[in-house]
């Protein structure tokens, strides 16, 4: 055989090789990120907590964060049917069509808004009590002892509802609950108890790409948990920092 022979040979057996994956994969350039907008966290025009600490995950090593501004439910969808790469803010296992990564991003501080004339709830209590929360959200799944509960279709008429006796207390995460609040004819009216502490989670596609980012993440996750990297962020926004036990 030739010595060009054999160089096409070799050439081809080195295409195969690295199509086959023995070269190594490249890792993907940009993770497609669908998620709801919570002002100050995953607002639509990229600012806010949750935005800073994920392109902080992905950015260093390589990969654009793009973010597109959808409802938790059909951000959800968009990841369960390969759409985008991954939906934010998801709690763990609300859906069998998405996968989990080992690390949460975040923990959400899960708040009781009521009349501040109410009994205080407790997670003890919480079934004696008509419940409200944003549909989608299946808090039914992750509060103990829920039995009555009401969903709504968004966060408008919060205070009319209780005032007017509708519900007994509407469950949302902290931020949500303050901006509730903030927007209130007569806040005097209203208080928020604490109840309930929930992890945050990316939920991947089940893609080759999505799980490809999946490990990434957790492995950076380790990374900058041990360093303390993330600190500063939620320091920044002035939000509990919520890996101290790790």
């Amino acid at each position: 055989m030739t010595v060009r022979g054999l160089m096409v040979m070799a050439f081809a057996m080195f295409c195969s090789f690295v199509q086959a994956g023995g070269g190594g994969a490249t890792p993907p350039s940009v993770i497609h990120l669908a998620s709801e907008e919570w002002e100050g966290y995953t607002a639509a025009d990229g600012h806010g907590l949750g935005w800073d600490v994920l392109r902080q995950v992905f950015e260093p090593a390589g990969v654009k964060v793009d973010i597109r501004t959808e409802p938790y439910v059909r951000s959800l969808g968009l990841a369960e049917r390969g759409e985008v790469d991954a939906c934010v803010g998801s709690y763990r296992d609300d859906s069998e069509g998405v996968l989990y990564p080992h690390w949460n991003f975040d923990t959400d501080h899960i708040y009781a808004l009521g009349l501040a004339s109410s009994p205080v709830p407790t997670p003890q209590t919480l079934g004696n009590y008509r419940l409200a929360w944003v549909r989608g959200y299946d808090y039914q799944d992750y509060l103990p002892n829920v039995r009555h509960f009401d969903e709504v279709q968004r966060r408008t008429g919060i205070e009319s509802m209780l005032i007017h006796n509708r519900a007994d207390f509407y469950i949302d995460a902290l931020t949500e609950v303050d901006d509730v609040i903030k927007r209130a004819k007569d806040p005097s009216q209203l208080r928020r108890t604490h109840i309930a502490e929930l992890p945050l989670y990316l939920c991947f596609a089940k893609t080759p790409k999505a799980r490809t980012l999946m490990a990434l993440f957790d492995q950076r996750m380790e990374q900058l948990v041990k360093s303390g990297e993330l600190k500063p962020i939620f320091e920044r926004w002035k939000q509990p920092y919520p890996f101290d036990s790790n």
